[in-house]
């Protein structure tokens, strides 16, 4: 029975290896959306060696081991296998380095299960084996290394081989301590709670509390992991030195009962992060990256912010094996290994990766309460213990839970000496776990081992929640960030949607082939207008706005995009948008506006179509990496898009266009048009002011007899499902004044040579600047498409932007 529920459950693992690897190989396709690339195939190295290595363990354990725990096996299978393929698909060479250290502990696993299952070898030389640890510890103080150059050197080896000492120094500690408690606790417990006869002495309060008490128990565990903790105190190992405390409380939990060295150790904990985060910057970097990773997202919190991402880009079914961008969160190989797993197989696959640690404690607790004596009992809780609560201190480091501490995930992080003592975990487990005819030790207080398991099993559940909070609640919100790389990367594979005038031409478009796609735009004296996507330096203007339908991720239907995501773990192609802009016309206004500074919006004053928004002076996009530092510092802001964004004073036009109580509600009406508008209120209540795209939709109002438009910019999208589809404007059009107080305004500032009506005004603006404003447009009685203009010059020249307003109007009424 034994064999074939670990053969059945081998062969699952290896079912799911193959899968991922199989995947793995086509990811390149996926990718490209093209099957002309190059097949990725070094990793079924790793998996053929794992495939093997674990059929011969599979035999020989049945062999040597016919009544041990059937699950065991393969768990460790499934969890290192699927660390191998995760490890090969960040850096193959890493992975083929872990493949051959999988080699050596499953080798050094299979010779050990030919080991009497007593242990007694590890029991009788308890001193000297934690000794010899403690000195190859120590050594790394005169001899270390680190095998990525720089950093602590807490590893012995060279030529390629290195090994760290204090990951077999966990399990040595952990059999030292079973040793010892094994063989001083009954003696204890019984001293403990023998009572005096009646006819005998009663003992002082002094030796009565010392029976009570388990500290001359523990003062020879003490001194051990004392100077376990020294040594790795002084490495600034702080992370190890933390499972080492933990360790060292379970394992005194499970030999007394008492809750209270539990809470004394989450005590003790907090007061030394207290401490520490006062006198060392590596702990104070780590604690305000976990109080408050926002704060510093690029610097000492860059790799927790990075890890949340991924965990929120993968959702809840994952990008796909080989489809997401794991290898932009640091160390993902090692300390973050769950991060780059939870990205490519989602909330799902994180949920397996959860249940197999579930398993695995589960499992390894019931070897211990099973186990023919205390020793082997307390050896597997504490086995237990390490492997799994070790794994969820760094995937609780991983989803914010707690501070990041630098350990490896057992059996799944790359690491060889960490791997080889996962194995060597998993040899003794096995060894504890087989049934034998040996009566079983009484269990003093069974209830601890109940206890221990429903707090793995209570942590397990917890991080289960916080992965669904991160990658389902908050997953929208971190992947809008503008630090999240990964949309850039889609950019660069997906084709973005293009940015279309009226007459379709390409204003902003993708050019290039699948995997170096770059935006373009072909109309660069819009840059203002349309704006930027950059990885570098964000989202502006249309770009911004827009998103979501040039990324695809609007204008497709649910099942398309769960389709592209679901087998490209990327969006769909993006859709284009049309805008009401007329090229012809932008073109002549930003001649007209060359060397000028301020704004120009012209409108077709009956469907409120914006056909002209030019702001000046403006930028270059393509050239905004060359240019970012001087645009920025350019006094003369041609970043902004002065049409929508800039505040002018109106002052001497407002009484004149509209009746006194109409014009300040319709010049401070802000249009919704699809693009950001207005200024933050600080802003506006230091330099109020109108926006010539305001100032423009009231002289609308006079131009088309009355009625105020509703103002449109984009007008239609270009969906997969039913082509061009219209926009409908964000508000509607409205009564104002009457046709015949239209006309009166129109008549009295009307010239009836060129068919147009027009005002100037040049108030002062609130830094004491003057400005000058050109309003003017068709006269309501004209025959045809009514049209509205406004110009803001910032400069004190009614001639220069009358030239400009006249030329304008004649252009678009007289083609």
């Amino acid at each position: 029975m034994t064999k074939r529920i670990e053969s059945r459950l081998l062969v699952f693992a290896a079912s799911f290896l193959f899968i991922y690897c199989l995947a793995l190989s086509l990811s390149p396709a996926a990718r490209a959306r093209s099957w002309e690339v190059v097949f990725l195939w070094s990793h079924w190295a790793g998996f053929l060696s794992w495939a093997v290595v674990f059929w011969f363990a599979h035999h020989q354990c049945s062999r040597w081991l016919p009544d041990r725990d059937p699950y065991l096996l393969p768990i460790a299978g499934l969890l290192s296998g699927w660390g191998i393929l995760t490890i090969w698909r960040l850096l193959p060479g890493f992975g083929a380095r872990q493949s051959v250290w999988l080699l050596v502990g499953m080798g050094v696993l299979i010779a050990g299960l030919r080991l009497p299952s007593t242990l007694g070898f590890l029991r009788k030389y308890k001193y000297l084996w934690l000794t010899g640890s403690l000195l190859l510890t120590g050594l790394t103080f005169f001899l270390g290394t680190n095998p990525m150059g720089d950093g602590p050197r807490m590893w012995l080896g060279c030529c390629g081989v290195y090994l760290q000492p204090s990951e077999p120094l966990k399990l040595l500690l952990i059999a030292y301590l079973a040793a010892h408690l094994a063989e001083r606790y009954p003696y204890w417990a019984l001293s403990a709670k023998t009572l005096p006869l009646g006819g005998e002495k009663k003992p002082g309060r002094l030796a009565h509390l010392l029976a009570q008490s388990p500290v001359p128990l523990l003062a020879p565990t003490f001194i051990m992991t004392g100077l376990a903790m020294a040594l790795l105190l002084m490495q600034r190992d702080l992370g190890t030195a933390t499972v080492f405390l933990l360790l060292f409380a379970v394992m005194v939990y499970i030999s007394t009962g008492q809750k209270a060295v539990l809470a004394a150790t989450g005590i003790f904990v907090g007061l030394a992060g207290l401490v520490g985060y006062r006198l060392l910057d590596v702990v104070r970097v780590r604690v305000d990256a976990w109080v408050n990773p926002w704060l510093d997202p690029s610097g000492g919190s860059y790799q927790i912010v990075q890890s949340l991402i991924a965990i929120a880009n993968g959702g809840f079914m994952g990008r796909g094996p080989g489809m997401g961008n794991p290898g932009l969160v640091p160390v993902a190989h090692s300390d973050l290994i769950f991060a780059a797993i939870a990205e490519e197989h989602g909330l799902l696959g994180v949920m397996g990766l959860f249940i197999l640690l579930a398993m695995l404690a589960v499992r390894g607790l019931r070897a211990a309460e099973n186990a023919a004596d205390a020793y082997r009992r307390y050896l597997a809780a504490g086995l237990t213990a390490y492997l799994v609560g070790q794994g969820l201190m760094i995937i609780g480091g991983s989803l914010r839970l707690l501070p990041l501490t630098g350990i490896t995930l057992p059996f799944v992080s790359y690491g060889g000496s960490s791997l080889l003592t996962s194995m060597l975990s998993l040899l003794l487990l096995l060894h504890i776990s087989q049934k034998n005819d040996s009566i079983s030790t009484a269990i003093p207080n069974a209830q601890v081992y109940h206890r221990l398991g429903a707090l793995f099993l209570g942590g397990v559940a917890v991080a289960a929640l916080a992965a669904g909070w991160w990658a389902i609640y908050r997953g929208p919100d971190l992947l809008t960030r503008t630090d999240n790389p990964r949309r850039s990367i889609d950019d660069r594979s997906v084709r973005r949607g293009s940015i279309l005038d009226r007459g379709d031409e390409p204003i902003n478009l993708t050019q290039g082939e699948p995997g170096s796609y770059i935006r373009r735009t072909l109309f660069p004296d819009l840059s203002n207008v349309t704006g930027y996507t950059d990885p570098t330096y964000g989202q502006f203007g249309l770009e911004a706005s827009l998103d979501g339908y040039l990324r695809g991720l609007q204008g497709n239907t649910g099942l398309n995009i769960w389709w592209n995501h679901l087998f490209y773990g990327q969006p769909p192609p993006g859709s284009d948008v049309r805008l009401s802009l007329d090229l012809t016309l932008q073109a002549a206004a930003h001649q007209w506006m060359q060397g000028q500074r301020g704004a120009l919006v012209l409108l077709n004053a009956g469907t409120g179509e914006i056909l002209v928004m030019a702001s000046h002076p403006t930028f270059d996009a393509n050239q905004l990496a060359e240019q970012w530092s001087g645009l920025i510092q350019d006094e003369n802001a041609p970043l902004l898009n002065r049409a929508v964004l800039g505040l002018y004073p109106v002052d001497e036009l407002e009484g004149r266009l509209l009746p006194v109580e109409l014009a300040s509600e319709e010049f401070g009406r802000v249009p919704q048009i699809r693009l950001p508008l207005g200024a933050p209120a600080d802003i506006e209540a230091e330099f109020p002011g109108f926006s010539p795209l305001q100032v423009a939709l009231v002289a609308a109002t006079i131009s088309s007899g009355g009625t105020r438009p509703a103002a449109l910019l984009v007008t239609a999208v270009n969906t997969s499902i039913s082509g061009w589809v219209l926009l409908p404007a964000l508000e509607t059009e409205r009564r104002v004044i009457s046709l015949e107080r239209a006309q009166a305004v129109a008549n009295s500032l009307a010239l009836d040579a060129l068919g147009i009506w027009q005002i100037t005004a040049a108030p002062q603006s609130a830094l004491g600047v003057a400005v000058t404003w050109y309003v003017g447009g068709s006269l309501p009685s004209w025959g045809g498409e009514p049209f509205a203009l406004a110009i803001l010059l910032e400069v004190d020249d009614p001639q220069r932007a009358i030239q400009i307003g006249q030329a304008m109007l004649q252009m678009v009424m007289f083609p």
